[in-house]
């Protein structure tokens, strides 16, 4: 499936878990003072950390269903991610040889996710200065950055350390695992993600509820350092 800035609706269609109540109701967290604050920067420059989080912004948007990936913190996710084994590709087998290979054999290239990252942006930065006449990614307008992002996907922008279409999966992949994941690992603020979807966290068990169908499951939304003290439940 393609890319489109709508495919929070595809998140929600297709990734709705059963957890024994049905249907579980959609469930609202309002911050009784201020938002989360957003994690220190570990890995990605001023520069990139825009470039990642418009781009994450465009792929799952803000739209009429909620906050989107830039609001669910998704770009803090990826630059955490990018700073420790994954970004290191350290479980990888990275030794060569550096063919390309097929869509099936998975990651093939010689550049760990994080150089990867890096080396990417900065060519795609490089390719929009020069046909934008001096502007960056973060510049254009969203219709412009859905363009190129679509460009990337189909692998018709020509990037000169990276494979396009492989930046692409390995972007997207991430930007869905950062909105879904749980909080602790920096995206997926204030469970939006998980209100999307309709899951209420990963609770110990949902024995009383198993029975009682069709009743809003009414307990808050939990991660699994439980649930930030300053929440007040209101219904949705």
């Amino acid at each position: 499936m393609k890319f489109a800035p709508d495919r929070r609706r595809v998140l929600k269609a297709a990734l709705v878990p059963a957890v024994g109540v049905a249907p579980i109701a959609f469930v609202r967290d309002v911050l009784a003072d201020a938002p989360q604050p957003s994690a220190p920067r570990v890995y990605l420059n001023e520069a990139e950390f825009a470039f990642v989080e418009a781009a994450v912004a465009r792929l799952i948007p803000n739209d009429a269903l909620g906050p989107g990936a830039k609001e669910a913190g998704v770009a803090e996710f990826i630059d955490h991610q990018l700073a420790g084994p994954y970004g290191r590709a350290e479980t990888w087998y990275m030794q060569g040889p550096w063919k390309k290979g097929s869509d099936t054999q998975g990651y093939q290239l010689k550049l760990t996710p994080a150089a990867l990252y890096r080396s990417a942006i900065a060519d795609i930065d490089a390719h929009v200065h020069e046909a934008s006449q001096g502007k960056a990614f973060v510049d254009l307008d969203a219709a412009a950055q859905d363009a190129l992002l679509h460009e990337l996907e189909d692998g018709k922008v020509e990037l000169a350390h990276a494979p396009a279409k492989t930046f692409f999966k390995i972007l997207l992949q991430n930007t869905t695992e950062g909105f879904l994941a749980d909080p602790m690992y920096h995206g997926n603020r204030d469970f939006i993600g998980w209100k999307l979807i309709g899951f209420p966290g990963p609770r110990y068990n949902y024995v009383a509820e198993i029975e009682q169908h069709g009743k809003r499951y009414g307990q808050p939304t939990v991660g699994l350092l439980g649930r930030d003290g300053r929440r007040v439940m209101k219904d949705a």
